[in-house]
């Protein structure tokens, strides 16, 4: 995993190259991409959400689609439809833009549940069923959803069952004036994204994802990791915490972050870490709790500083 540490920092100085500022949201995203997992960006418009997944792909030589949610998209403008050959005269299978390696569903709340519910088996099995026939989708296989948390008309809130498919959620905010000013001036004649290149092939990326396997966690990590997750289910302001699942997310994310850091070897700081945005949208927050404008994210941050990290706890009666 030592040798990760250089591969990385290629695609991220890459990527940093057209997303100014937000080193830390693209580590989260490669994070992802190392864990084969999926994304939410639930920001405003025009912070470069479209422009993260895109320098993304760009980056590691995968094929990219986007897909634009609107209330009229079907699940077959999404997963492919048969259509009947009249030469052959069979049915034909024509793929539809998720068979891509990054795929970006844009404004995805945008869309009926019915067609959400397109991407469940998708995001989870990674194949499409059309007509009784099953599809296998190219490997490696992202999805980086979008949404926009302030305008909610003519929209349909994502149901747990979806949110909890995302391996994290992410927030990309406004960039500093500094920053702001660098943007304005690296599009001065061309956007940069135009200008970056390959710099990792996708057989090298799976080369990565399967290196994951080799990060240790120690039993008492692994024991944090349940105890921040068993602290959410209990927590008084949680009508309902985070799934397994979630556990699995963090427990995931927190090899990745240790191998973007040159270790084969997990701490508490790599959970802590990944704690936000692994588990912060598996949380449901109570009305009661609601209405005191308590959030999941202030959750998380409490249940961070509540939680013994493991090697603290005092040992009473012995040396």
């Amino acid at each position: 995993m030592k040798d990760l540490a250089p591969i990385a920092e290629r695609v991220l100085g890459n990527v940093d190259k057209v997303i100014l500022g937000k080193h830390h949201e693209v580590r989260l995203a490669f994070t992802a991409l190392l864990c084969q997992g999926h994304i939410l960006i639930e920001d405003v418009p025009g912070v470069g959400k479209t422009v993260l997944a895109k320098a993304i792909a760009k980056s590691v030589g995968g094929m990219f689609r986007r897909i634009q949610f609107t209330p009229d998209l079907l699940p077959s403008d999404v997963t492919g439809v048969s259509v009947f050959n009249q030469k052959t005269r069979e049915f034909e299978f024509r793929p539809g833009p998720v068979m891509a390696h990054i795929v970006l569903t844009d404004e995805i709340n945008r869309a009926t549940p019915k067609t959400q519910s397109a991407l469940l088996e998708c995001m989870e099995e990674r194949q499409v069923t059309v007509d009784g026939v099953t599809y296998a989708l190219p490997q490696p296989f992202l999805v980086l959803a979008t949404q926009n948390p302030i305008e909610y008309e003519g929209t349909f809130p994502l149901p747990e069952a979806q949110l909890d498919r995302f391996l994290m959620r992410i927030n990309l905010g406004y960039p500093s004036p500094a920053d702001e000013i660098a943007i304005l001036d690296s599009q001065q004649r061309t956007h940069p994204l135009e200008r970056i290149e390959q710099v990792m092939s996708i057989e090298e990326l799976k080369e990565l994802q399967q290196g994951m396997g080799e990060v240790h966690v120690e039993d008492l990590v692994k024991e944090y990791i349940v105890d921040l997750v068993t602290a959410s289910r209990k927590h008084p302001d949680v009508y309902l915490g985070a799934s397994p699942r979630g556990a699995l997310a963090l427990y995931k994310t927190g090899r990745a972050w240790a191998a973007l850091d040159g270790r084969d070897y997990v701490i508490p700081d790599d959970i802590k870490a990944m704690a936000q945005p692994t588990l912060a949208h598996r949380i449901i927050i109570s009305p009661s709790a609601r209405i005191k404008n308590v959030d999941a994210r202030g959750v998380v941050e409490e249940i961070l500083r509540s939680t013994p990290v493991p090697g603290t706890r005092v040992r009473v009666g012995r040396a």
